[in-house]
């Protein structure tokens, strides 16, 4: 009788692993499924329907101790597919800056409407030769004229975020919209493997369409906090002093790799680094500074 008992209980660790087979397969297809919304809103696995009451009480904690790990890789897989998990506050959140403490020195370098010939390049040259990691919001018709950029772009470890297809300011209807967002959002996920949860709005317009479609599909609406102004191509000390005159903890920095001559911006990326460094600030991609921003609200809530 007691091998027959021996034979039965891994039977339930069998059937429990089964079922968490399932339910992350599940998950992960939920993922990157093409609907852009039904994407970007499932970003976690549900694994409570697991059955855990075919194995014996002794094998339980190996069950619930197999689900964290597996968990724990799926997380770091999509890390490592820049599938962005952005914790619900932030989903649909329009976001200028972080709220972190001033002894939290981080800034956010932040660059916009590339893909483009030669400076997009230049710009990833600078960002590697300092080690430093930026947040790149990228114009549909650019990424499918230069893939190979923005393959760059991510294989660099950068972060990619959504900027619309036309990079357009009229007022569009919520078909156009939703092309202008969606369509880039998937072209991004073709090239890259990136399914993108960020957003910023061509000139910052939150009103003509694009931005009220991200919101409502659970992008985080990213601004800015400190303008470089470098698209008015002012020299290169006045860009300088654009940034840092509001640069603060938690800031976000805009500048452009894209969109036109960018060589004031080229000129002086090196600079700009190495002032905010000098100044004792690290640099962070904008999901790291968001939970950042997660982790701070955390602590203050457990001391309330």
């Amino acid at each position: 009788m007691e091998n027959n008992k021996s034979l039965l209980w891994p039977q339930g660790i069998l059937i429990a692993l089964f079922a968490l087979s399932a339910s992350l397969s599940v998950g992960l297809m939920m993922l990157v499924k093409p609907n852009t919304s039904d994407a970007e809103s499932r970003h976690s696995i549900d694994f409570s329907n697991v059955p855990t009451s075919a194995a014996k009480p002794g094998t339980q904690k190996r069950i619930e101790s197999l689900k964290t790990m597996m968990l724990n890789s799926w997380q770091l897989q999509a890390q490592a597919k820049g599938i962005s998990a952005l914790p619900p506050r932030f989903q649909g959140a329009v976001i200028k800056s972080a709220t972190l403490g001033k002894e939290q020195k981080v800034i956010a370098l932040t660059f916009d409407d590339g893909p483009w010939p030669e400076s997009t390049a230049q710009v990833l040259d600078i960002l590697k030769e300092n080690n430093v990691k930026g947040t790149f919001f990228v114009v549909g018709r650019n990424v499918k004229e230069y893939p190979d950029l923005l393959k760059r772009v991510a294989a660099e470890g950068h972060v990619i975020g959504n900027h619309t297809w036309h990079h357009w300011y009229h007022t569009m209807n919520a078909q156009l919209a939703a092309y202008e967002v969606a369509k880039t959002t998937e072209l991004i996920y073709q090239i890259t493997g990136v399914r993108t949860t960020l957003f910023r709005p061509p000139g910052g317009i939150m009103n003509n369409g694009v931005a009220a479609y991200a919101k409502n599909n659970k992008y985080a609406i990213i601004m800015w906090s400190s303008d470089s102004v470098d698209y008015s191509q002012p020299s290169v000390p006045r860009l300088i002093n654009n940034v840092f005159s509001l640069a603060r903890p938690g800031g976000i920095v805009l500048m452009h790799d894209g969109g036109g001559n960018r060589s004031k911006t080229i000129q002086a990326l090196p600079e700009i680094i190495a002032k905010f460094r000098s100044q004792g600030y690290s640099f962070v991609t904008i999901p790291e500074l968001l939970e950042m921003q997660e982790k701070a609200q955390k602590v203050v809530a457990k001391k309330k």
